[in-house]
């Protein structure tokens, strides 16, 4: 690493790419030190971390796509021990007034750090729920490729010839696949049958649906190990979380990944409210005052969970039944119960979750909640 220059603290900004990350320097008044274009490799990230020590004592580092594009610059960086600051959004009025270039997405990045608009530690992508994330993500790519087999058999199947389409179209779905695996076309040549249009016909459609079982199926099976991995893996990483009630294993790995291997990031309960979106909205303006609103923003996929929770609470769970009555009988709807059991939900799973902060205890009211 390159000899830092006593007295001078800087900050740096990457804007990332497939290839190529475009750093720039800045120092602690906002001044321009440099840019450079570094390769997107580990070589390069040596490089880059020790071209911006030479400007300086390195403050934190703001990257852009921490997620995609910047994952391993993000992980070689918080390895190294340098503060990296997730910054997504660029300076919309910037970009208007002077345009847009790997420069100027770099410096803009850099600023934002400095005036402090960009705050988010991002997640350092390497401990077991990235395996988790990873995972998943291959089982929701196979459940659909999945699904899409089968209609796509469905679709041929209802189109083939009488004799064939009545033998499998009363049988339920597995019992459907399992069949026509069992499909044997007369020929592998179908141009052998070209005489016979029927025959071919017939054949043809037999092949295509066995090809279609056995893709069905292959993928099954790579849905059925994916499962019993992420069940391993997510009981092993929260078992606490597992064990809430209406908290199974899908819904646990959701929050996992949700909360990052880095959970302590998140500094409150009421944060990670916020990133579930189920936090209230300030909605006041002139004499209207005291309102809020629902949040749309935040993971919408921790929402989805939440919900989930709260609804089989409220069939299974005695203790959210009693709160359902009593909201109700306040003259509560439905649907702001919902709101305020999800809220108090979230409060619960941040709790639970593997090495969370625990900064807000729950208030006598909050804690005759579910």
């Amino acid at each position: 690493m390159a000899t830092t220059r006593p007295g001078v603290t800087v900050i740096g900004g990457v804007d990332t790419h497939k290839h190529t990350h475009y750093a720039g320097v800045i120092d602690d008044q906002g001044r321009l030190l440099g840019h450079r274009e570094f390769a997107a490799s580990d070589a390069g990230y040596r490089q880059l971390l020790a071209w911006m020590c030479s400007h300086g004592e390195v403050r934190s580092i703001g990257v852009e796509s921490t997620g995609s594009f910047g994952a391993t610059l993000t992980r070689f960086l918080t390895a190294a021990g340098v503060e990296v600051i997730e910054v997504n959004r660029p300076n919309r009025l910037a970009r208007r007034m002077d345009g847009k270039s790997d420069r100027l997405d770099a410096e803009q990045i850099a600023r934002a750090v400095l005036g402090q608009t960009s705050t988010a530690v991002p997640k350092t992508k390497s401990g077991i729920v990235e395996v988790i994330r990873t995972l998943r993500v291959t089982r929701a790519s196979a459940v659909k490729a999945r699904t899409q087999a089968f209609n796509t058999l469905w679709g041929v199947m209802i189109g083939a010839p009488s004799p064939l389409r009545d033998e499998l179209v009363v049988l339920t779905k597995r019992t459907l696949v399992n069949r026509c695996l069992r499909l044997r076309p007369e020929t592998e040549d179908l141009l052998s049958l070209a005489g016979d249009p029927e025959r071919m016909l017939t054949a043809g459609i037999k092949t295509a649906l066995r090809d279609l079982a056995r893709r069905w199926k292959a993928l099954d099976n790579e849905i059925k190990a994916l499962n019993k991995n992420l069940e391993s893996l997510v009981r092993t990483a929260a078992p606490e979380l597992v064990a809430l009630h209406g908290v199974g294993v899908e819904i646990a790995g959701q929050f996992l990944v949700t909360a990052g291997d880095n959970p302590e990031r998140i500094h409150s309960e009421a944060a990670f409210a916020k990133l579930c979106g189920v936090a209230p909205q300030p909605a006041s303006s002139g004499r209207t005052t005291g309102r809020h609103r629902l949040s749309r923003s935040g993971d919408r996929a921790a929402n989805s969970a939440l919900y989930i929770i709260t609804i089989v609470r409220m069939r299974h769970h005695q203790p959210t039944r009693d709160y359902l009555e009593r909201r109700t009988t306040e003259g509560r709807t439905k649907r702001e119960i919902i709101r305020c059991l999800k809220r108090y939900i979230a409060r619960e799973i941040y709790n639970n979750l593997p090495a969370a902060t625990r900064t807000t205890p729950p208030t006598p009211e909050l804690r005759t909640a579910p």
